[in-house]
């Protein structure tokens, strides 16, 4: 009967330490995951990116890599989060131009306004050679592997709470929030506005207290941002095209089976396509450019206005970005220029 005992407290040991180490390597293939907005699939770009990796890395996987996800920012500021990851305290984020800077300051040759003709040609662009050259830059000066480039809800916009803009001479006087970024203060600066640097989580307040007069963002962030209660004009200039960049860390990434690493790959390749989605849904649905017509005073500029603001911009941050980047910053600023074309 001891003997009997003996051998069952053994083997519950050993299931238990079996457990034990299966929970361990289990956790050790987990992604947390940052973003900067909700968790909801239906609300913003991001998280219709967060959703639908989730699901498709923990299906396609048979569960040995599960995804948690850090919604609105709850891990710290982008630019902190970003040396996270680098460090290996969670393993993937995704990132705004302006907080991924602080480890690619080179990001900042995306920012040529008016470069774009059309929302379909960024999706060539950063899905193309120029993004795979992008991605290999990246990962060269930060030791992050990237997993793509997603859409921060297409192409940014002006509002501010004072007047109708059309020309550089309307801008003047205004103060433009703007991420952190040497070349999207130079674009405000040179189309006539007053840039100031203003955190993501103090940009509803700075608007509602007159601290900033507007700010620039894509029509589905303006939106779930509820800007229109403190903003009263919108000009729809689509000026810039800041995407969104994807990273897991590289040891992690390397730890991963090559299975686990062609289903991690795809899925985030097809959360990308869902996130552009979901950016045109929002800003064609109610919850986008409709709505925000109903409390702001909405105006296009004409091919002619856009032209002045463009003459005004491109070689005043064109002269910035081969100051700050040199002969490298040039050459991926003409090869970006090239992919458009």
């Amino acid at each position: 009967m001891k003997g009997i005992k003996l051998l069952s407290a053994l083997l519950v040991f050993a299931l238990m330490a079996v457990v034990a180490v299966s929970g361990t390597a289990f956790a050790a293939k987990t992604i947390k995951l940052h973003h900067l907005n909700k968790d909801d699939p239906f609300d913003n770009p991001t998280g219709a990116m967060a959703t639908v990796f989730k699901s498709l890395v923990e299906s396609g996987t048979n569960g040995s890599v599960l995804v948690e996800t850090f919604p609105s920012g709850q891990l710290g500021k982008d630019n902190e989060v970003v040396q996270q990851i680098k460090a290996g305290v969670i393993q993937s984020g995704i990132h705004s131009v302006g907080g991924f800077a602080s480890v690619y300051p080179m990001i900042g040759i995306l920012d040529i306004p008016f470069a774009f003709p059309n929302i379909s040609k960024t999706y060539e662009v950063f899905d193309g050679p120029f993004g795979a050259m992008l991605a290999g830059s990246i990962e060269e000066k930060t030791g992050m592997h990237v997993l793509g480039f997603g859409d921060s809800g297409g192409f940014f916009h002006i509002t501010n709470s004072k007047r109708p803009v059309h020309t550089p001479e309307d801008m003047k006087g205004l103060k433009i929030r703007t991420m952190g970024l040497d070349t999207h203060k130079a674009i405000i600066a040179a189309m006539g506005g007053q840039p100031a640097a203003i955190s993501w989580s103090e940009v509803y307040t700075a608007l509602q207290t007159g601290v900033a007069d507007g700010q620039m963002n894509p029509i589905p962030i303006i939106a779930f941002a509820k800007f229109q209660e403190v903003q009263k004009y919108l000009t729809l200039t689509g000026h810039i095209f800041a995407p969104y960049v994807w990273i897991i860390n590289t040891d992690f990434w390397n730890s991963l089976s090559d299975s686990e690493r062609d289903v991690v790959s795809s899925a985030a390749k097809s959360a990308i396509v869902a996130g552009r989605g979901m950016g045109r849904v929002i800003e064609a649905s109610d919850r986008g450019l409709s709505e925000l017509s109903k409390t702001m005073e909405v105006n296009t500029l004409t091919a002619e206005e856009k032209q002045v603001f463009k003459d005004a911009a491109v070689p005043k941050v064109k002269e910035l970005i081969v100051e700050k980047f040199g002969a490298e910053g040039e050459d991926m600023l003409n090869a970006f220029l090239e992919a458009v074309k």
